[in-house]
């Protein structure tokens, strides 16, 4: 279980950093470019995947 803990939560912190450039409109070529909804959920869905990453590392 520790180890999908770590998985989900990098996946999570990838998409989450992903999402709130694309919000900012740093990346291009989606729909979700420039539109700052992305740039509020983004940093929202990185913090969990932070939490479930560091909650995975500390499990004994």
């Amino acid at each position: 279980m520790k180890w999908v803990l770590v998985i989900v939560g990098a996946l999570l912190i990838l998409s989450g950093v992903v999402w709130t450039l694309q919000g900012l409109d740093m990346v291009g070529g989606s729909s979700m470019s420039g539109n700052k909804m992305w740039a509020v959920i983004g940093p929202i869905t990185a913090i969990v995947g932070a939490v479930l990453f560091l909650r995975g590392v500390r499990k004994r």
